[in-house]
């Protein structure tokens, strides 16, 4: 790899880990896309969907781990929501991970671009006094917590992301999580799943690791610094971040399939 090529997987690794960490997401909604069409934009050799899922993988392991460490001792971390959810989403996204090779690179996009039509329709339902909860009075259904990390386990791990973009919208919306919280223990619950995915990943050889060495040594940089910030910041003003980057990248996903 030349200099310059080093330098902008290095950028796209570094904003799309800095956004993560801030908004509790592994960043694969943004790299992903960074990654396929940024390198052919300046000239570079295109990356393949699976070429880009697997970086996206490995890379999302490095990036939740530097999250969830700037976020111990917070109070945020919700380790019955991470038990549930974080079995069922291994699970998953092992499944999912290994059997991405039977699917075309065109089926693997659709994937992705359903997956965060679905997210972005869930951001922008009304959220009222989920924020109101105290942190230690926080349940939820154990059932359809492990039920629907399972079934974004799978779909997440076929497009080599974590599957934080579609799992924090579902603990806000659905198990009516803090959003605090939701961001903290998302990081932990997409640090689980990005193993499953990535191993899958591995197994059948679908990683570069030049590429993926660059981004993890971005993230392990940037994700710490999001997450910090993300603590500080108006918790209306992190929803709205996240679901204008999953809309912008739904729509120029279906753009190109369509």
């Amino acid at each position: 790899m030349s200099i310059d090529f080093i330098i902008v997987i290095f950028f796209i690794g570094f904003i799309g880990s800095f956004i993560s960490g801030m908004v509790g997401i592994g960043g694969s909604i943004i790299k992903y896309p960074m990654l396929l069409y940024i390198p052919v934009m300046l000239g570079y050799t295109a990356f393949s969907a699976h070429e880009v899922s697997g970086i996206s993988a490995i890379q999302v392991f490095f990036a939740t781990i530097a999250g969830v460490w700037a976020y111990r001792g917070s109070g945020y971390i919700n380790k019955a929501l991470i038990a549930y959810m974080g079995g069922a989403i291994l699970v998953g996204s092992f499944i999912g991970g290994y059997g991405s090779t039977l699917l075309s690179e065109q089926a693997i996009n659709i994937v992705y671009a359903i997956l965060a039509t679905i997210a972005v329709i869930m951001m922008f339902l009304p959220k009222k006094g989920v924020d109101d909860i105290p942190l230690d009075q926080v349940v939820f259904h154990k059932g359809l917590a492990a039920g629907l990390a399972l079934i974004v386990g799978i779909a997440a791990g076929i497009v080599g992301a974590a599957g934080a973009f579609i799992l924090v919208p579902i603990m806000l919306v659905v198990l009516k999580i803090p959003t605090r919280m939701t961001i903290a223990t998302s990081l932990a619950i997409t640090f689980i799943s990005s193993i499953g995915s990535t191993v899958g990943k591995i197994v059948t050889d679908q990683i570069l690791y030049g590429p993926a060495a660059v981004m993890i040594v971005a993230s392990l940089i940037a994700a710490p610094l999001g997450a910090k910030l993300g603590q500080k910041m108006n918790t209306k003003y992190l929803q709205w971040i996240l679901a204008l980057l999953i809309l912008g990248t739904a729509i120029k996903i279906w753009s190109d399939i369509l």
